[in-house]
């Protein structure tokens, strides 16, 4: 190899050895042979040394480069880490914000709906009040009504009504009623009217005389007046006079007649002021002019009754149309009282609610004003 032969060419001649100055021709020709042989080898080696230098010099530009490369891409792929990071950041927030949003939505929603909810209900309770009080002034208006018809029928000239004439009365009547006439309930001089014509003496003539058990009673229920029977005072009316004077022959339809008037839903009409209506009920069940549906015999009937909006009328005579009407006094009567409209002293309440038993009690017995 070339280092050998650098190193024998390096070696000091061994002294005492002699080498020749001029080689032979022989010996010539051998030393350019070997020197051939010699600087192809040497040529060869520095070749592959620099072959290798180049692979390594190359090896390390490679590896250079790559790694420059793969920071390149490292730093990039950090960026779009950072730019994913932000956007995921935004995102979050965003939807955040869009969850605050709707549950803040949601919450306004629902607290409209209850305020809807609260003001529906109010108005509501405003408008059942109205109704109710709307439905007692017209149950009022329409009893005072009948009661002023009553009143002017009742007033004739052979037999004035006192309560339309006030000079026909008594000093002394008059003078009371002077006094109190502001506080009175329209109410007591409406039913005070009808029993003019059953009994024609003045109530002034006639001898009274308050039963303690009955006033009793009645002090008891104008405590805490109430339309429930099952106080004493009612309670006894219904037995003695309210029961009796609504017990028709038909016992169906006559307590259909009770409740209807309990529930103040009774509508009484002439006949001849209104056309036939298609009833939905058996003509027999309604009578007709000439049979009376309550008491099931040929009477002459000039009204007729409905219970309520049913839609059905039943034809009436005389007598249970005195009857029907005697009970329907009392009960407004009571309920005037029970509303506050009647403005009297106990006493003279006591004495009206005698007088309005004794019609029912009449009645009841078949006695009735001729114009019924």
């Amino acid at each position: 190899s070339q280092v050998s032969f650098e190193e024998e060419s390096q070696k000091q001649p061994v002294v005492g050895h002699w080498k020749p100055l001029m080689p032979s021709k022989g010996n010539k020709e051998e030393l350019e042979t070997g020197c051939q042989d010699a600087g192809g080898v040497g040529e060869t080696q520095s070749t592959e040394q620099l072959n290798v230098s180049r692979l390594r010099s190359s090896s390390v530009e490679i590896r250079e480069k790559g790694s420059e490369f793969l920071k390149d891409e490292l730093h990039k792929a950090q960026k779009e880490l950072k730019l994913k990071d932000k956007e995921c950041e935004r995102l979050s927030k965003v939807r955040e914000q869009l969850e605050q949003e709707l549950e803040e939505l949601t919450a306004s929603l629902f607290e409209e709906a209850h305020k809807m909810v609260r003001e529906a209900n109010t108005k509501q309770a405003a408008a059942e009040k109205q109704l109710r009080e709307a439905r007692g002034k017209i149950d009022m208006l329409q009893a005072e009504v009948t009661a002023l018809k009553t009143l002017v029928i009742t007033s004739t000239p052979s037999s004035p009504n006192r309560e339309l004439h006030p000079q026909l009365q008594s000093p002394s009547k008059a003078g009371f009623r002077k006094g109190h006439g502001r506080n009175k309930s329209t109410s007591s001089a409406m039913v005070s009217a009808a029993s003019q014509n059953v009994a024609p003496e003045p109530v002034s003539r006639e001898c009274r005389e308050v039963d303690s058990i009955l006033f009793a009673e009645f002090q008891a229920w104008k405590e805490s007046p109430t339309l429930d029977k099952s106080c004493s005072f009612l309670d006894r009316i219904y037995r003695e006079d309210v029961g009796p004077c609504l017990d028709f022959t038909k016992q169906e339809l006559s307590e259909l007649v009770r409740v209807a008037v309990e529930q103040n839903t009774l509508t009484i009409e002439p006949v001849a002021s209104q056309t036939l209506p298609v009833v939905k009920v058996a003509a027999e069940e309604c009578g007709g002019p000439k049979k009376c549906a309550l008491s099931g015999l040929p009477r002459t009937c000039k009204h007729r009754i409905m219970l309520g909006d049913s839609g059905n009328y039943y034809y009436i005579s005389p007598s249970c149309r005195a009857r029907i009407t005697a009970v329907c006094n009392f009960f407004t009567y009571i309920r005037y009282i029970q509303q506050g409209l009647v403005r009297q002293d106990v006493e003279l309440m006591y004495w009206e609610v005698m007088r309005l038993r004794r019609e029912m009690s009449l009645a009841k017995l078949g006695f009735y004003p001729s114009e019924m």
